[in-house]
């Protein structure tokens, strides 16, 4: 239960960064703001709005320049308390490489607890119960290295988790998981309030995981724009969306549905408020309408010319042949036609990053093949060279891959390396960075001064300037705000249908996948279990949930109004796409 207590205060908060130039970037200027103990407190703001520099000034990371941040009645600009203050306030980053150091999952979790002195018996408990609470107790065993990100992100949490702290404070926690996942962190959350009382302070652009929280705040350029419970914040759709931000669809349906007159409240936030508030309005029929449910293994009929990628019963096995043995691919077989946009799905840790990594060679089957056109990539391994400028991948935080002097060098570099003239260089360059919208003040900055969303950017950039065929991005807007996410994704679908390049599209944004791919491949467990059109798999809500991924909050609004015999149709895949379907039941 939340309190009038202060668990963290900032007083007159002033901070800036130190650039090359020497010149302070300032973040705050006089930013005042208060956690009490208890709340559930969620932060939302677009990339580089200062949310997550607030978040290391609340554990000490980041010491303000003037004012102070007070965690109970500790000051973090006191070097003396700062073991103190870390046992109170824990911090969950965005990437989990950052935190584990282990070599075992449940060594890492436990580590926290015993630099804390808990005795082993304690440590055990803590370690088992955490691990259950973020439902990765099967892998206590394994190696952190062989894990996905997203699997790796639930280690992180479950480390914080089994110190106990006071408060934790997490900055996008859930960028990496699947929605399974992510709904695990907040019962965790909800729990961690119930059982031990801990104050949280979440950092994230889901926002049906803010419309969870007791307050929200949200930020623009360092300063607190809106503040208020997720009914008084996310009624103020157009200001949110100026802001870069979104909210949950259940309100952008509403929202839209408003404008044309519908007499709709303005505060909906979850499927089932919109759908109690949508029946007052429109009686249901009397008769259900349902949809034949279309077959999920239903693959395309594809001309060999036409085919861009190939793969035929490839299986792939982790430390083959020794005791941590792990397979994780087994018997996949799809085609891709050339410029189609695919979708590749999946809970985490099902095979999808291994998957990615076939398509260019950097890693070999165990068994089966993998083919560019009618070409097996590992035919000749002398060739393997020649099929990776063919496929270009971009991996999750592709910023890792930026690493040149200059950005406009970055983009450069894989064109060099394709031999080309120095004219044709410069041409894709300047292409492909008008194609992700990097101007040319931006091509001459270092990779380093870019913010987030521009260093996405930027390493895409990099890879469309090679020309690939094949254009495959592994979760390329984890961790973006809603603004960058949807100017990228725009980006991608506009390079597709210019480029007549073929796009897969790997993602846990189920919103983000029936918006922009034209098909779905889905795996479970290392098995493909889907290859159909993307609307066929919004009509799979069993195997969707089955597999720990979900359908999009507007589809499952139109399922709900489904079952209650109104006619429509319940595979929609956008706000829009509904408000079109409901304004004539509206009679609007």
């Amino acid at each position: 239960m939340t309190n009038q207590e202060p668990m963290i205060r900032a007083e007159g908060l002033y901070y800036a960064y130190e650039t090359e130039q020497n010149a302070p970037l300032p973040i705050f200027e006089g930013l005042d703001f208060v956690v009490h103990k208890g709340e559930f407190v969620a932060v939302l703001g677009h990339n580089g709005s200062g949310k997550s520099t607030l978040a290391k000034c609340f554990n000490g990371i980041l010491v303000p320049d003037r004012g102070r941040v007070l965690v109970e009645d500790l000051d973090t600009a006191v070097e003396e308390t700062l073991y103190d203050l870390r046992r109170k306030v824990g911090m969950v980053f965005q990437n989990p490489d950052n935190q584990i150091v282990a070599t075992q999952v449940e060594e890492d979790v436990a580590f926290a607890p015993e630099n804390l002195g808990i005795e082993p018996k304690e440590i055990r408990r803590r370690v088992d119960e955490a691990l259950e609470a973020v439902g990765m107790s099967h892998e206590k065993l394994s190696a952190p290295h062989n894990l996905s990100g997203g699997q790796k992100q639930r280690v992180a949490i479950a480390g914080i988790i089994a110190m106990r702290p006071d408060c934790i404070v997490m900055d996008e926690p859930t960028a990496m998981l699947d929605p399974r996942g992510r709904r695990e962190v907040i019962s965790c959350i909800e729990m961690l309030r119930k059982e031990y009382g801990i104050t949280v302070v979440l950092i994230t652009h889901y926002m049906d995981e803010a419309a969870k929280a007791d307050r929200i705040a949200v930020m623009d350029d360092g300063k607190i724009l809106m503040e208020g419970t997720p009914k008084e914040v996310f009624r103020n759709v157009a200001r949110l969306k100026e802001l870069g931000l979104d909210v949950p669809q259940a309100t952008e349906l509403a929202h839209l549905l408003r404008e044309q007159g519908a007499d709709l409240p303005d505060d909906l936030l979850s499927e089932e408020e919109f759908v109690e508030a949508f029946s007052k309005l429109v009686s249901p029929g009397k008769e259900q309408t349902t949809q034949p449910m279309p077959s999920l293994l239903d693959p395309e009929e594809i001309a060999p010319s036409e085919i861009a990628l190939r793969s035929e019963d490839l299986s792939y096995v982790y430390t083959q042949g020794g005791i941590l043995k792990k397979p994780a691919l087994q018997n996949v077989s799809f085609s891709v036609k050339k410029g189609s946009m695919i979708g590749l799905i999946g809970h985490t840790g099902s095979g999808k990053s291994t998957l990615v990594q076939q398509f260019n060679g950097l890693l070999k089957p165990t068994s089966g093949k993998m083919l560019v056109g009618e070409s097996d990539i590992w035919a000749d391994s002398k060739k393997l060279r020649a099929f990776r400028f063919r496929v270009g991948v971009v991996f999750q935080y592709p910023e890792y891959q930026l690493f040149e002097e200059t950005v406009a060098k970055d983009i450069a570099f894989g064109p060099k390396n394709m031999g080309l003239s120095e004219e044709e260089i410069k041409r894709r360059v300047e292409t492909a960075a008008k194609r992700v919208g990097l101007t040319n003040e931006l091509l001459a900055k270092s990779p380093m001064d870019l913010s987030g969303g521009e260093k996405r950017r930027a390493a895409i950039a990099g890879i469309m300037a090679m020309e690939p065929e094949i254009l495959v991005l592994d979760e390329p807007t984890a961790g973006l705000d809603p603004k960058g996410r949807e100017a990228i994704l725009s980006d991608i679908r506009r390079y597709q249908k210019e480029s007549q390049s073929t796009v897969i599209l790997v993602s846990h944004s189920m919103e983000d996948i029936a918006r922009f791919t034209d098909r779905v491949l889905v795996l479970e467990s290392g098995n493909l279990v889907a290859d159909c059109p993307t609307r066929s798999i919004f009509s799979a809500a069993e195997l969707l949930e089955r597999i720990g991924l979900s359908l999009p909050q507007v589809t499952k609004i139109f399922e709900r109004l489904q079952k209650m015999n109104y006619p429509l149709p319940s595979n929609v895949l956008s706000c829009q796409e509904g408000a079109d379907l409901l304004k004539p039941l509206l009679g609007l």
